[in-house]
């Protein structure tokens, strides 16, 4: 795992951030607004995506926004803290963790926690969709990582190519 210890950037860089899953959802959105599995469990974050970016799994930059519930379609600038980078059937996706204020300590020990839990969730649901690949929490990264990662949004994207 990647050190979690070392201290956020004095200046992190700022995001647009389109909030697909709020805090509390059960339903899980795509950045195309595809549903692509209802959870036995509330999403405990604002999920979302930032539009100009796409990752490296061919969908939009994946987003968290620490804080309280914001409605779906919510576009919001936000402060991206760090990443977290997961693998999803053998491919890397990293997922910026965003707030209006850097992050203690127990809060990125938190969403570790969760990204975690979800890759091992996902394993299992990969595995009843017969979908084949490792599934891991591979840590935290810097922010400015994961956007150099992305790649900027063109007017040929069309969305992901790839069935989550």
């Amino acid at each position: 795992m990647r050190n979690m210890n070392r201290g956020a950037h004095p200046n992190p860089p700022e995001v647009e951030v389109v909030i697909e899953i709020p805090r509390g959802s059960f339903v899980k959105r795509g950045s195309t607004g595809h549903v692509d599995f209802v959870s036995p469990l509330p999403c405990p974050f604002n999920y979302g995506s930032v539009p100009q970016l796409v990752g490296l799994e061919g969908d939009l930059l994946d987003a968290v926004v620490l804080g309280p519930r914001l409605p779906l379609g919510t576009r919001t600038r936000v402060k991206a803290w760090g990443a977290v980078t997961l693998t999803d059937r053998g491919m890397s996706d990293d997922k910026l963790i965003c707030s209006a204020f850097p992050l203690q300590p127990s809060e990125r020990r938190g969403v570790l926690r969760f990204f975690h839990f979800y890759a091992q969730c996902k394993a299992l649901l990969n595995l009843w969709r017969r979908r084949p690949g490792r599934n891991a929490c591979e840590g935290w990264c810097e922010a400015s990582e994961a956007i150099d990662r992305a790649r900027p949004r063109d007017e040929a994207w069309q969305g992901p190519t790839v069935r989550f």
